[in-house]
C-alpha cells in the first residue's frame, strides 16, 4: 500500500491515499502514456479515499486538470463545494492546484480509470468556465462525451505501439478533444480556436462513420447533412487526413471484413454475408476491392486464417 500511495503520488500529484485492503493483500496496476502535453494514466485499485490538501498543493503543484473516465466501480470527488455523486461509466473532472477528496465505495472490485492531465495553460478554455465542471459528472453517452472516452480507452490499449512522432500528434487530438468536449458540457463551443472546432467535428465525422459502416447508402452527403455542414466542408475537414471521404468508408468496411473473415466465430458465415454486414451488396465490388486493397481474395484469406481461437482467448469467452 505504502508503494502504491507513493506511485500515485508521483504520477498525479502528491495527497494522501488510505484502504481498508491495504492490510489483506492490496492488487493494483497502472500504466502512463506521454502524449508531450498531455499523458494518459490508467489505475486499477481496490476500494480506497484519497485526499489533497493545500499542504499536498504547496509541496508541488503540475498545474493540471486530471479528466477522469471511470469504470469497474463508481468513484465521488468532491472540490470547490461541488460534489459529482457516485460517477460509473462517466468522467469526473478535478484541478491539482486545489484541495479535493475522493473515495471509491467498497463494492467488491477494483475499481478502474484512465486519466487524461491536460494543463491549464493548454487547455483553450477559460479557467473561470472550466471550474463550473470541477467534481461533476460529464456524460460519455453520446455526442463528444462518448468519443473522447472511446479515445482515452483506445490510447491505453494501443498507444504504446506508437512511435514518438505518432504520440505527439496524438497528443495534440486528445487536447483537441478534450477541449471540444469540456466546451460542449459549457455551452461555450464558440470559445474554442477554430483549428480545435475542426478537429472535433473531424472526430465527430469519423465516429459517425464508425457507426454506420453497415449502411450500403452512407455517404459524404448523408455525413454532412448531420453535422449539420456542406459536402465541400465535409471534404475540406478529410483532406487533413490525406483521404477522401469515400476512400475513408471503403476503407474502414475492408477492416472489418478483414476480421471477420479471420474470425474463427465467423466461419459459418458465408463470404457474401460479411460484405452486406458491412456494407458491400455486390459480392464481385468486394472481391474486386478487397483483392485491390489486401493482395488477396476474400476466400484466400478466409482459407489461411486459424481456425479455432487461441487457448487463452477461448478460455476467456468461456468464463464470461
Amino acid at each position: 500500500m505504502p508503494f502504491w500511495a507513493e506511485l500515485v503520488s508521483r504520477e498525479l500529484a502528491p495527497l494522501t491515499l488510505s484502504s481498508a485492503n491495504a492490510t489483506v493483500g492490496f492488487r493494483a496496476w497502472a500504466s502512463v502514456l506521454d502524449l508531450d502535453s498531455v499523458r494518459v494514466a490508467a489505475f486499477s485499485s481496490p476500494p480506497a479515499h484519497l485526499r489533497r490538501t493545500w499542504a499536498d498543493v504547496r509541496r508541488a503543484d503540475p498545474g493540471t486538470y486530471q479528466l477522469t473516465f471511470v469504470s469497474g466501480s463508481p468513484l465521488w470527488i468532491s472540490q470547490r463545494r461541488q460534489d459529482s455523486g457516485l460517477v460509473l461509466g462517466d468522467m469526473v473532472l478535478f484541478d491539482v492546484s486545489h484541495p479535493f477528496e475522493g473515495a471509491v465505495p467498497d463494492e467488491g472490485r477494483n475499481t478502474q480509470v484512465v486519466i487524461m492531465q491536460l494543463l491549464r495553460e493548454e487547455l483553450p478554455l477559460p479557467p473561470n468556465k472550466v471550474h463550473r465542471l470541477l467534481a461533476q459528472p460529464l456524460s460519455t453517452r453520446s455526442g463528444m462525451g462518448a468519443i473522447l472516452a472511446r479515445f482515452m480507452t483506445t490510447l491505453d490499449a494501443y498507444g504504446p505501439d506508437c512511435n514518438p512522432p505518432d504520440l505527439s500528434r496524438l497528443g495534440a487530438m486528445a487536447l483537441d478533444l478534450a477541449g471540444a468536449c469540456l466546451a460542449q458540457h459549457l455551452d461555450a463551443y464558440d470559445d474554442l480556436p477554430a483549428e480545435t472546432r475542426r478537429q472535433a467535428m473531424l472526430a465527430r465525422a469519423n465516429a459517425f462513420i464508425d457507426h454506420n459502416l453497415g449502411d450500403p447508402d452512407l455517404g459524404p452527403a448523408d455525413i454532412a447533412a448531420h453535422h449539420h455542414i456542406s459536402v465541400r466542408s465535409l471534404h475540406a475537414l478529410f483532406q487533413q487526413q490525406g483521404e477522401t471521404v469515400a476512400a475513408s468508408i471503403r476503407r474502414r468496411r475492408l477492416e472489418r471484413c478483414r476480421a471477420d473473415l479471420t474470425d474463427p466465430r465467423m466461419r459459418r458465415r458465408s463470404i457474401s454475408a460479411i460484405a452486406a454486414r458491412w456494407g458491400f451488396l455486390r459480392p464481385a465490388d468486394f472481391s474486386r476491392a478487397f483483392r485491390a486493397a489486401y493482395g488477396v481474395t476474400p476466400r484466400e484469406l478466409r482459407q489461411a486464417a486459424p481456425r479455432s481461437l487461441p487457448d487463452a482467448q477461448r478460455a476467456s469467452l468461456s468464463d464470461k
